[in-house]
């Protein structure tokens, strides 16, 4: 390969990232996450921009009028509370909206005592 062959190659490189599909998705479950945020920020009528899985400016803006919208502190984060409202679980599992907030996050609250911390009989 001569120097002229190899300068072209360097220069094309960059145009095959350019090249690949922009609306295709990861499979990273944090990326199908705020997939599925941005989808369902659209659908209620706030502007997430383009369901990306990328948390960006567009998304924190539209999580932060939702939040407005329904009397929760508009910190444009994805809290427990947010999550319940929406109706979107971490784990990809739906919340019903206005479930709580331990169900948004997966946590249980099972008031039976954890086995391992019991004492074993004398």
């Amino acid at each position: 390969m001569n120097l002229h062959t190899f300068v072209l190659v360097l220069l094309l490189a960059p145009l095959g990232a350019i090249a690949a599909d922009p609306t295709e998705q990861s499979s990273d479950p944090y990326t199908a996450f705020i997939s599925r945020v941005q989808e369902k920020l659209r659908a209620l009528g706030f502007d997430a921009g383009p369901v990306n899985g990328d948390s960006g400016g567009k998304t924190q803006a539209a999580l932060a009028q939702f939040q407005l919208a329904n009397s929760l502190p508009a910190s444009g984060q994805l809290d427990a509370k947010t999550l319940a409202e929406l109706g979107v679980a971490r784990d990809g599992a739906p919340v019903a909206a206005g479930a709580s907030a331990d169900s948004a996050t997966g946590a249980t609250s099972d008031p039976r005592p954890d086995p391992s911390s019991a004492s074993a009989p004398r």
